[in-house]
């Protein structure tokens, strides 16, 4: 644990020494306006402060920043703390889960400089220009990165959670697979060994009422027949703990008998069974004939057992499908009369529904018939649906999209701020040698003076103005986007011509075409 807290003080004094190292740099390479150490320091701490908030409260670590850069720069930009307003701004879409408080810490920031600007006196729309642009591109596009890096990083942890979920369901279907094999196995040896039982007994019964049969044999012949029975019911109640209730029946593995042979070599061991096919015969080796082949197998054995000597009727109709009706007369002994409550039939029921088909069984004029239909198509596999979207990449296309509006608004704000401020500059240029040819006390209705001033003058470089003098900046060259010598006149009360002074350019040298002119 202090391991670890030690890690994070380590990682937020490294980031905030990060965020310092611009505004130091800047002010002593000349890329910013100097400023006393006391606005530095102060500077530094509030970025402190930031850094110290970032992690649990990422909207005032950035509303700290954005103050900061206000502070220092009305319109937003500026080389010493911008770096840190888009990083902050970064962490904020990065750590915050809402959107809303963002887009309202934007909106509060562009109100203040908007109003920040307006209270500067001026032409506001350069500046305005230039807070928009910064805006977009400092705080807008890195929080949006934020956010995509954010649902990547929840993606990639709900791709890993799905993976593991996966191999937690392959694991649950093995086994679910193990149990249905283990019900499967079980069903097939009700159905197929109670049916050969249930053939056994009936033959036995032949045999026990035969008129030549002496009678010890008759006796020994009883007692296989009730031992036949015998073994039937303890096979019935050995499966009924081996399945499951709640297992999925599968279709047997074709049983290498179609329904008439079967229904043939049942009346060959004496059950009086008659068969009659018509229309259509279902595919051989399909999965409609291997249930139609279980459920008259069971059907038989349920006659021979529970109805023995009663007539058997096997109708076996093709066509749109396939149905099977068995029908057996009425039981000839007592207490033999079919319950409906047995494994086999629920089975049945099961299979036979789980591959779109009906399936009835029940009393019918004084017998027992089941009727079972299965579909053309059973067991055929149905059209793949469709996956379903991976999580997270409709939020994904949307932050995509609108790093893309905002990067092609931002590139409009630039070309617009850009555009005015060559427009602005160019047009406030007073040439050298026009700046030499200036006499102090000139009116200034006299005086060809270009169409407009500039509106950051650099006061803080020029000397002393004339007392109650008002004073203009102009640019000594139509130069852009690099620092030039300007030219401050001051005129009086009476609009006449009482100073004028050479502001020198960031580093205080004078240019040469300047010195040109002057000599």
């Amino acid at each position: 644990m202090d391991r670890a807290r030690t890690a994070a003080l380590a990682g937020r004094c490294l980031l905030w020494a990060g965020l310092v190292v611009p505004g130091l740099c800047a002010v002593r390479l000349g890329l910013s306006d100097p400023r006393p150490v006391w606005q530095q320091a102060a500077g530094a701490g509030v970025l402190a402060a930031a850094t110290a908030l970032a992690r649990r409260r990422p909207l005032a670590a950035f509303a700290l920043t954005a103050a900061l850069c206000l502070a220092d720069a009305p319109a937003l930009f500026g080389l010493s703390y911008g770096p840190a307003l888009a990083v902050f701004a970064l962490l904020l879409g990065l750590r915050a889960e809402r959107t809303g408080p963002a887009a309202l810490g934007f909106a509060a920031v562009a109100s203040a400089g908007t109003v920040r600007i307006a209270l500067g006196g001026g032409d506001p729309v350069p500046p305005w220009l230039v807070m928009t642009g910064t805006l977009v591109f400092g705080c807008v596009l890195p929080w949006l990165g934020g956010r995509y890096w954010r649902q990547s990083r929840e993606l990639t942890a709900a791709g890993w959670l799905r993976a593991a979920r996966l191999e937690e369901e392959q694991r649950l279907a093995e086994e679910r697979a193990r149990l249905r094999e283990r019900a499967r196995i079980a069903q097939d040896m009700h159905d197929s060994l109670g049916h050969e039982l249930s053939l056994l007994a009936l033959r036995a019964g032949g045999l026990q009422v035969a008129p030549d049969l002496p009678e010890r044999h008759r006796v020994a012949v009883a007692g296989l027949r009730a031992a036949a029975a015998d073994a039937t019911d303890r096979l019935h109640r050995i499966i009924g703990v081996l399945r499951e209730d709640d297992d999925e029946p599968l279709p047997l593995a074709p049983a290498g008998e179609t329904v008439g042979q079967l229904v043939a070599r049942a009346a060959g061991s004496g059950l009086p069974v008659r068969c009659s096919a018509g229309g259509r015969p279902p595919e051989p080796g399909g999965v409609a004939e291997r249930l139609l082949h279980r459920v008259t197998r069971e059907a038989l054995t349920n006659a021979a057992r529970h109805a023995p000597g009663a007539p058997v009727v096997v109708e076996l109709t093709g066509g749109p499908g396939a149905t099977v009706t068995v029908t057996n007369g009425p039981a000839t002994e007592p207490g033999s009369a079919h319950s409906g409550g047995g494994t086999g039939l629920l089975g049945l029921r099961a299979a036979v529904t789980a591959v779109g088909g009906t399936f009835e069984a029940g009393p019918h004029g004084g017998g027992y018939r089941v009727r079972a239909h299965v579909p053309e198509r059973a067991g055929r596999p149905s059209a793949p649906s469709r996956a379903p979207s991976a999580p997270f990449t409709r939020a994904r296309r949307r932050v995509a999209a609108a790093l893309g509006a905002a990067a092609g608004a931002g590139v409009a704000l630039v070309a617009a701020a850009a555009g005015w401020y060559a427009y602005t500059e160019t047009h406030a240029v007073l040439e050298p040698a026009a700046y030499a040819a200036l006499r102090t006390g000139t009116p200034l209705t006299s005086l060809a003076l270009p169409d407009r001033q500039i509106q950051d003058p650099p006061s803080d470089r020029a000397p002393a103005p004339p007392e109650g003098a008002d004073c203009r900046y102009y640019r000594a060259s139509g130069e852009l986007f690099v620092s030039v010598d300007h030219y401050r006149l001051c005129f009086d009360d009476e609009g006449h011509l009482v100073a004028k002074d050479v502001v020198p350019r960031a580093g205080g040298r004078r240019s040469a075409t300047h010195e040109e002119f002057t000599r």
